[in-house]
């Protein structure tokens, strides 16, 4: 697979829309089933921490007071991500505040997110749940540390499609699993995957 940048974020809420920000995020890029560079930075937005969120992530308000701004953070983490594919578990959660705060600074997206909860539920349609923390455990994952932290999620996100390439390639012998084929399995019903699978079938 094509160098593809695996994101989570942190969130004082579920939605940008609602006001929530982000407090949290974390890029790791990945290619040719390795880990080859990594960010992750607290970002001030200038909100105030729920608690259940802050017992939920261990992030608190004073963490967040002494982080740089989320401009700054957002500057930062786009131009390390620039033009790779991305790729988030439950992408439609991340999409949301990855596009929001860079509206903030003026920038837009400049790649389309494959979701790797969506490809898991074709992929291992027999795991109990497609949240991450039962599929790392399911699929026998490392934990990178302490969940719904950016950098530890973000990292497990990535050894879950790097597992997710190797069944593809060992199931359905798939010549080169690309960004791309993950966007068309995302999408496609569960009845039609071996179907939209054999056109990139090794020969």
């Amino acid at each position: 697979m094509e160098t593809v940048a695996v994101i989570d974020f942190e969130t004082t809420g579920l939605s940008p829309d609602h006001g929530d920000r982000a407090t949290e995020i974390a890029a790791v890029l990945v290619q040719d089933g390795k880990v080859i560079d990594r960010y992750q930075s607290l970002m001030n937005a200038g909100m105030r921490i729920p608690q259940f969120i802050a017992e939920l992530t261990g992030i608190s308000d004073a963490m967040v007071r002494k982080a740089p701004p989320a401009a700054e953070v957002m500057r930062e983490v786009a131009d390390f991500v620039g033009d790779h594919p991305l790729v988030a578990h439950n992408a439609s959660f991340d999409r949301k505040f990855w596009d929001a705060e860079l509206g903030r600074i003026r920038r837009n997206r400049r790649s389309e997110f494959a979701c790797s909860m969506l490809v898991s539920r074709r992929v291992f349609p027999q795991a109990p749940s497609h949240k991450l923390g039962v599929l790392v455990e399911f699929a026998k994952l490392p934990v990178a540390g302490r969940y719904h932290r950016a950098l530890a999620d973000a990292e497990m996100a990535a050894s879950l499609l790097v597992r997710i390439e190797d069944e593809l390639r060992r199931r359905y012998h798939v010549r080169d699993v690309t960004h791309q084929l993950l966007r068309e399995i995302q999408t496609v019903n569960k009845n039609q995957l071996a179907n939209c699978l054999e056109r990139h079938q090794q020969g």
